[in-house]
């Protein structure tokens, strides 16, 4: 019965990146398929495989309409080769939009994406590329999944889930967390709407106080 959910919540994810969109939003990153999917039964874990392939081919005429470029990250090399073949052509197709930028987060977590970019650097101060002093975090950042991407301001998490699942743990260091019971199939354009409302209320101030990100906005 869960692929049933799974495939209801697919137009919940035609109505968040509409949403998105609309607000001028750059970059959506939806949590698709976690490693931790993969010890699902199998029979649920070949459906949503399938899901995933179906979806993009629906969805790619809208796609291009509204000019939202398509990307992904995590461990493509895990997903079946068919579901690596559809996507890869999907974002080729995509690559020239310009719009909003919707990632994929596939066969994805964030210790494993952690573990890789530990493994990535400490070869590259084995082979002499890389001095063990100069690494920092702009070094480190690059040999993420998300390189070259923005970190995230925002975090929906939906279901009234109260936690964050392995999920860009790096890069949500200073994210807005957003917290709805609504669940994931059931989540609209004005639940979308009603998370960025409640984030332009907040005030971020990346570890400084108050009366400093007034004074930084009144130098503006």
């Amino acid at each position: 019965m869960r692929i049933f959910g799974h495939q209801s919540g697919v137009g919940a994810v035609r109505q968040t990146s509409e949403a998105a969109s609309d607000l001028g939003v750059k970059y959506l990153t939806l949590y698709t398929f976690s490693t931790e999917n993969w010890s699902r039964p199998e029979s649920e874990v070949r459906a949503l495989m399938k899901l995933i392939v179906d979806t993009i081919e629906a969805e790619m005429p809208d796609m291009k309409k509204n000019n939202i470029k398509l990307a992904a990250i995590g461990n493509m090399d895990d997903l079946p080769v068919n579901t690596q073949k559809k996507l890869k052509q999907a974002i080729r197709q995509t690559a020239g939009n310009s719009g909003l930028t919707m990632i994929l987060a596939l066969s994805y977590s964030s210790r494993w994406e952690i573990i890789r970019a530990t493994k990535l650097i400490a070869d590259k101060v084995k082979m002499g590329l890389l001095d063990v002093n100069d690494i920092n975090e702009d070094v480190f950042k690059k040999e993420l999944s998300t390189a070259g991407i923005p970190d995230p301001e925002l975090l929906i998490r939906t279901s009234g889930e109260q936690r964050i699942s392995n999920y860009l743990l790096w890069q949500i260091a200073y994210s807005e967390l957003y917290f709805t019971p609504k669940l994931w199939p059931d989540f609209t354009k004005q639940d979308f709407y009603d998370a960025v409302a409640e984030y332009q209320r907040r005030e971020r101030r990346f570890g400084k106080t108050h009366e400093q990100i007034v004074k930084e906005i009144n130098l503006k």
